[in-house]
């Protein structure tokens, strides 16, 4: 039996390297590759765009979008393009965002859940291209509206819709309306056992199983032949999300302690520099709780645990210097 296993590609590289990982990734057995929209470094279509035009069978996915700034009808029209360039490789992930970005350009992320089901709602409607689609609820208003095809095939979209759920209300959401669920990253493997149980809680709610569920897990992943070197390529990363997002803090395990003390050092946007002072904080021990870096054998140990507490496929994101040792040391996973 094989194991399904994805690559994560955020703004480390350049488009044009990214799109060169990924083409070796697919030839290398990948099922998928998501890219992040990340921050306000690299939106999250256009290479979506070129990985789906640059590839053969691997699977494209948003990790995530935010459900707040795209209207769901341009979200949904967006996504049916990227069906067009790829029929049937395509996924839509959605996420609740995060504070103090959202409300830095505006944002007031009032009612999350509420919105996010909306969201989901309207652009699974959309996509199934059945008629017009009429939405009135607090944050979505669609008044008739439908993915107008005139020159091309009127179909319905094969686009599966995963939510980016961290907290656990989120969580039980997700198990109640959406195709599959995208793990958070910065997490101990212990953090699955809640997010299991809430996702089943959902599901149950919903009348259906959590193997109803994909649940594909974004995972740090730094590999080197020399331990040292490994773990320092994720430091920085989770650093900097440590002290800059409150609800991978929360969900990490790390103490408040030390959090404190990462967050008197960052403020957001943050500098190089603040990001290397704070990083000197985090010791060994929690770069390899919150992440799977090291060595190939350690880094391969760590990926299994997350998979054993429930996660479906691993999303590998490469921070180490060799991201073709680390695609090499999930490769044969994917070939069985």
């Amino acid at each position: 039996m094989t194991q399904p296993v994805a690559l994560y590609m955020q703004d480390a590289r350049s488009i044009r390297d990214a799109i060169t990982h990924v083409q070796y990734a697919e030839e290398r057995g990948f099922d998928a590759v998501w890219q992040a929209d990340s921050r306000l470094v690299r939106e999250v279509c256009v290479p979506m765009a070129a990985f789906a035009s640059t590839t053969d069978t691997i699977k494209v996915g948003s990790g995530v979008v935010d459900c707040w700034t795209r209207n769901p009808a341009r979200l949904a029209s967006t996504f049916s393009t990227l069906d067009d360039l790829a029929p049937g490789r395509i996924i839509l992930g959605l996420g609740a965002w995060w504070d103090p970005l959202a409300a830095k350009v505006g944002i007031e992320r009032s009612r999350p859940l509420t919105v996010m089901r909306e969201v989901v709602e309207s652009c699974r409607a959309l996509l199934a291209c059945d008629g017009p689609v009429d939405y009135d609820g607090y944050f979505v208003h669609l008044d008739g509206v439908e993915l107008d095809y005139v020159h091309q095939e009127r179909r319905a979209k094969e686009v599966p819709i995963y939510i980016g759920a961290t907290g656990m209300k989120m969580m039980e959401l997700t198990g109640k309306i959406a195709d599959g669920v995208v793990l958070n990253y910065m997490v101990e493997p212990a953090y699955n056992d809640r997010a299991m149980d809430a996702l089943e809680a959902g599901a149950r709610a919903a009348g259906r199983d959590l193997d109803d569920i994909d649940r594909p897990q974004l995972i740090v992943c730094s590999v080197d032949e020399d331990r040292q070197v490994a773990l320092d390529g994720a430091r920085l990363l989770l650093t900097q999300y440590l002290g800059q997002q409150p609800h991978i803090m929360a969900a990490s395990g790390v103490s408040d302690e030390l959090l404190n003390d990462i967050h008197q050092v960052l403020t957001w946007p943050a500098t190089h520099e603040q990001v290397v002072a704070a990083s000197k904080l985090v010791p060994d021990d929690v770069v390899q709780r919150c992440t799977a870096s090291g060595t190939p054998e350690e880094a391969a140990a760590k990926v299994s645990e997350y998979i054993e507490r429930g996660c479906t496929t691993p999303i590998l994101y490469p921070l180490g210097p060799d991201v073709r040792l680390m695609i090499d040391t999930f490769a044969d996973w994917s070939a069985g």
